[in-house]
């Protein structure tokens, strides 16, 4: 080894020195740095996004169970989910009115509808409306079929009087839900009239009936005396309760806007009346009055006891109302009348015709 190598180097150690602590100074001013940096992403309230922007298991912070509570039943909103409407009681009677409102007219005797309730149903059918009529005895007076038959042809053309056309009409046989047989009738080509016979016995003014049908009433059916009531041309007998459904049903399936019908038993107005009637009012307050869609709109007409309240229809109003009515009585040999005097001069008849008064619930004056 020469002389030069072997020579101390003083310079050196020191360089070495000061470099090791200049780089012991940069470790201790970058691990400084790193913490600030790191304490600004951790901190609350940082920058969402910068703090979002690269997570990791380390720097995202975790909550506790009892930080956000898990949501139970009663604290949950929920809505209770509406149940869909029962579905549409289907019947045989269904008849939807194309042209407007419906009129649904209920009696016990085929003309009970043109002597008392005219003329609301002529001016129903004038502005275009619908009605469907319902006779629920056959009006027989123990005289059988034939007498039937022609008050029920009369009434087809006192309605096709009122609808100003002498045209055919159909016939449809069919039992309602109830088990009710019913025949209707409706008018070739046009839609909104149709005439519903039941043809059950015919209860008499006395209210004893008549010998040819076994002197059964719908008074002693509607009262429990008789358990069902058989309809005179052979059809099944009914109850109470399946008269009460028929015509519920009847009105269900029709929706009318208006009903019309006799002086129910109870009010002021039913003293003196014709038994059936009283029945058949009742029969309607009963079946459609318990809906309260319908009921507003039902109208019991006074019957025979209208003979004592003034009169008040004349005119052309009256002219129409008369010779509805004659055209009718053309068919129907007890009442039958040629011409309007002869008919405004048949007894009692006569006075029945020159009035109509239609009744609200309210107004019936129910003892």
């Amino acid at each position: 080894m020469s002389r030069a190598d072997l020579r101390p180097r003083p310079p050196r150690r020191r360089l070495s020195a000061g470099l090791i602590a200049a780089l012991a100074m940069a470790v201790v001013v970058v691990s400084a740095v790193a913490g600030v940096f790191a304490f600004a992403l951790l901190r609350p309230g940082g920058d969402p996004v910068a703090a979002s922007a690269s997570p990791s298991a380390s720097s995202v912070p975790t909550k506790s169970p009892s930080a956000q509570p898990t949501p139970t039943a009663s604290d949950t909103p929920t809505s209770t989910p509406t149940p869909p409407p029962p579905p549409a009681v289907s019947s045989p009677a269904a008849q939807p009115c194309e042209s407007g409102a419906t009129m649904l007219t209920v009696w016990a005797h085929p003309d009970d509808d043109i002597i008392f309730a005219n003329p609301m149903i002529s001016d129903a059918l004038a502005a275009g409306e619908c009605v469907r009529t319902v006779f629920v005895t056959a009006g027989d007076a123990g005289k059988g079929m034939g007498y039937v038959k022609a008050r029920e042809l009369g009434i087809l053309r006192a309605y096709n009087a009122m609808r100003k056309n002498d045209g055919l009409w159909d016939a449809q046989e069919f039992d309602l839900s109830s088990g009710l047989h019913v025949r209707r009738l409706s008018p070739q080509g046009d839609a909104r009239v149709s005439v519903l016979f039941l043809r059950l016995p015919d209860g008499n003014i006395t209210d004893g009936g008549f010998s040819a049908t076994g002197y059964a009433t719908l008074s002693k059916l509607w009262d429990g005396q008789s358990a069902t009531l058989a309809p005179i041309d052979g059809g099944s007998a009914v109850s109470r309760d399946q008269l009460v459904a028929s015509i519920a049903e009847l009105g269900a399936a029709l929706t009318p806007a208006q009903i019309l019908t006799h002086i129910p038993r109870g009010s002021a107005f039913a003293p003196g009346d014709h038994p059936d009637h009283s029945v058949v009012g009742s029969l309607v307050r009963e079946a459609i009055g318990a809906n309260a869609t319908l009921a507003p709109g039902i109208r019991y007409f006074v019957g025979y006891p209208s003979q004592n309240l003034p009169r008040n229809l004349d005119d052309a109003t009256l002219d129409a109302k008369v010779d509805t009515y004659r055209i009718y009585t053309q068919q129907d040999d007890v009442i039958r009348c040629a011409d309007r005097s002869a008919c405004l001069k048949t007894r009692k008849f006569g006075e029945w015709l020159q009035r109509s008064y239609p009744k609200t619930e309210a107004e019936l004056q129910l003892g």
